[in-house]
């Protein structure tokens, strides 16, 4: 794996974004596709009366060895109907999605809410009723606006060819959630949903759910998975993710359920892996800019072996996106000072 010299992870994307050709410099994870659209199905936990979880059926077993999982998601049936967190990539999985749900109500799905603009999160929203409100973050919507296309050939790149990606067209949000606002949605029963913007926690697009009533919170692609699994820093960003991840877990009671982004249902002692690694990470890189240390030699300083547990994607995260994020912004940070 060939790794950028000098390449801050947002610039990486933001290459990725407008000119296809570059993407053949993108450092390429150890196994295209990081997980196979084709060949997930999606299981189905109850949480709580009218609460549920939709989990890949590998995540039980497979999270714990470091193996990455695909999109978690779920659904809360309502009075008048069914809230449903997390469309996903490909018509394949959209279809199991929808299966589950008739499994145990008959009721419309009234909101579709997507916590990320990456594809498995919201391609499929344009495959939903055109009853269906779709609520997203806000620049989410506007990022999908401008640069679907460049999205799905990223997609594409990283999950494969052939799996559907390619069919997916873009559906605009209905309601939109701004930068460090909140919004509440009473389903009827007790049940008061409310979604959180609170600024960058992995990429500008971050939309977090909780639903108080029955202690649930769908966390998304910021915390990814409990360990071994590190965050994916893919926007170039890391101070304020530091930040917010904080924030959202001390937001968070003890008892809390957790539903990752990417990985089995567990607890907020579950996530705290994320919380540590990137404070760590912080840590850690401050002090190779105390020394004076380049980029290129904070990645050898900087190996953070306590952290690399298993993860089959550690090396290729932890060096080609968090660390230099980590880098960049506090660098730049200290420069300003």
């Amino acid at each position: 794996m060939t790794l950028i010299k000098r390449a801050s992870a947002a610039a990486i994307f933001a290459i990725i974004l407008f000119t296809a050709p570059a993407m053949a410099q993108f450092p390429m994870p150890p196994h295209v596709p990081i997980w196979d659209a084709n060949k997930t199905e999606l299981t189905l936990q109850k949480i709580s009366p009218d609460v549920y979880a939709i989990i890949p059926a590998t995540a039980e077993v497979e999270t714990a060895k470091g193996i990455p999982q695909a999109t978690t998601g779920g659904f809360i049936v309502g009075e008048k109907g069914v809230m449903l967190i997390e469309v996903m990539l490909t018509k394949r999985l959209f279809d199991q999605e929808i299966k589950l749900i008739r499994s145990v109500t008959n009721k419309p799905i009234i909101y579709a809410v997507n916590t990320s603009d990456h594809g498995d999160h919201c391609f499929t929203d344009y495959l939903l009723p055109a009853s269906t409100i779709i609520i997203q973050n806000e620049f989410a919507k506007d990022n999908l606006a401008k640069k679907y296309e460049y999205i799905k050939q990223f997609m594409v790149m990283l999950f494969g060819k052939d799996r559907g990606i390619e069919a997916t067209t873009f559906r605009p949000a209905d309601i939109v959630i701004p930068k460090n606002n909140n919004l509440k949605i009473d389903l009827g029963n007790g049940k008061v949903v409310e979604f959180i913007n609170t600024g960058i926690a992995q990429s500008p697009a971050d939309l977090f759910i909780w639903l108080a009533s029955s202690k649930v919170f769908w966390a998304g692609n910021p915390f990814i998975a409990e360990s071994p699994a590190i965050p994916w820093l893919f926007d170039g960003y890391f101070l304020e993710p530091v930040v917010n991840l904080k924030k959202i877990y001390d937001f968070l009671p003890d008892d809390a359920i957790v539903i990752p982004g990417h990985g089995r249902i567990t607890t907020k002692a579950g996530i705290k892996y994320t919380l540590d690694y990137v404070e760590a990470l912080k840590r850690n890189v401050e002090d190779a800019l105390s020394k004076g240390l380049t980029l290129e030699q904070t990645k050898e300083a900087v190996k953070m072996s306590d952290f690399n547990k298993g993860y089959i994607l550690f090396d290729w995260l932890h060096f080609n996106f968090n660390l230099p994020s980590a880098y960049k912004d506090i660098k730049a940070s200290q420069e300003t000072k």
